[in-house]
């Protein structure tokens, strides 16, 4: 039996997958997406939405000191389960060779000029496509109690100005009264006013309706079993609701890509960071800005229709464990830098997995050995603030126009 045929298949509907076939469907090319699940339902729905391009990389020195220090506190920022897992170690081996100043400036001064494109893009897309999902220019609030960790973020805050990023930092009273919603123990911020939110479930399914109403599949429920490769290329895709196949494939598993990748002979560096995040009802003195609580690395959203606390980097694999000590951490923070932490009602509590490699760059270009498969994964914290970008560039990659950006330090070809 003949597989199902496109012009490209995406496998995973995710924010990634959503944003490539929407891409894809604008430049003129007919697209399948294929979830295990439905729809936006991975680690993009429960994330705070912020959209950062003030975001600097993970591995940045004296990270290594501070995940020793943490290891046996379970609800630290970052946590890393004990346990022997060989692939996990030479992740963080990886992961600990660029803890240093050298790596994170030049990973920085490659990753902003990614995000600042996909800041300007995903307005466009929003406004272009009519997207209902709580867009603001709001700007984020990096937000410090302790006053030496704030002085020691002035280099930081200098990086980001060097690298194109605006920032503008304000004393302690001048944050509170830009933000009311910060009690009196703050002493400082970082405000970027170039950073934006959206309400990530429903940005997710605003891109699948967008991409449903250009014409694009979207075959929820729909889980790989497996694939048939042959003369170099992958002829056919096996789910458990038949064969699909593309003349040309876009790969955007997320966290679930090492895995799905290992039947290709993907040898793909991405580990599950797994976060955590709680949504309310909205608060009375909810806070106007989206705010990073810094000492506590717990990220604060509110929109019209809720409010968010989140964030937690946890390396525990794909363990389903709805972890308590570290879902508590998340309002016990926001209660030393808020007068009102949390809401008057929880409406969901939720973690998921965010697809994370050691130089905390995406994985972006033509997978080695198959030559009409693409990989766009890879994306950790950052898959919404990247979305639009990685749209753009596989749609231009796979119809033959010229990346607008160098693709060279996101290719897979670099591990």
């Amino acid at each position: 039996m003949q597989p199902a045929r496109s012009d490209v298949l995406v496998l995973g509907g995710g924010v990634i997958g959503l944003a490539c076939a929407l891409f894809l469907l604008r430049a003129g090319r007919s697209v399948t997406v294929l979830e295990a699940k439905t729809a936006g339902s991975g680690s993009s729905h429960g994330n705070c939405g912020t959209i950062t391009p003030s975001h600097l990389p993970l591995p940045a020195p004296g990270t290594v000191a501070k995940g020793l220090k943490w290891m046996l506190k379970r609800d630290a920022p970052l946590y890393v389960q004990p346990r022997l897992d060989p692939t996990l170690l030479l992740w963080l081996l990886h992961f600990a060779g660029r803890c240093n100043e050298r790596d994170f400036i030049a990973t920085a001064r490659i990753k902003t000029k990614l995000l600042l494109r996909s800041r300007q893009l995903l307005g466009e897309l929003i406004r272009d496509e009519q997207l209902q999902c709580e867009f603001e220019d709001s700007g984020t609030l990096y937000v410090y109690r302790d006053t030496q960790n704030f002085a020691a973020s002035h280099s930081e805050a200098t990086l980001l100005r060097e690298v194109g990023v605006r920032v503008e930092t304000l004393d302690g009273a001048t944050a509170r009264q830009r933000e009311p919603a910060l009690n009196d123990s703050i002493v400082g911020a970082h405000f970027h006013p170039g950073d934006a939110r959206l309400r990530p479930n429903k940005y997710l399914a605003e891109l699948a309706r967008a991409v449903r109403e250009a014409g694009g599949l979207i075959e929820e429920h729909t889980s790989i079993e497996g694939f048939e490769v042959e003369a170099g290329r992958l002829q056919r895709v096996r789910t458990a609701c038949g064969d699909y196949a593309g003349d040309e494939v876009v790969f955007a598993l997320g966290a679930w890509s090492p895995l799905v990748g290992a039947q290709l002979d993907l040898k793909l560096p991405i580990q599950p960071g797994k976060g955590y995040s709680i949504t309310y009802a909205r608060p009375k003195a909810a806070p106007l800005i989206p705010l990073v609580l810094k000492e506590r690395n717990v990220c604060v959203t509110s929109w019209g229709s809720g409010y968010r606390l989140g964030s937690t980097m946890e390396f525990s694999g794909f363990d389903r464990t709805m972890n308590r000590m570290r879902l508590a951490a998340l309002s016990r923070g926001a209660a030393e830098y808020l007068h009102e932490p949390v809401g008057p009602e929880i409406e969901e509590e939720w973690y998921g997995w965010r697809p994370m490699t050691y130089d905390d760059l995406p994985i972006l270009g033509r997978a080695p050995k198959l030559s009409n498969l693409t990989l766009a994964t890879g994306h950790g914290m950052l898959g919404i603030s990247l979305s639009a970008v990685t749209g753009l560039l596989i749609s231009e990659l796979l119809t033959g126009r010229k990346p607008s950006l160098d693709l060279a330090p996101y290719s897979p070809q670099r591990f």
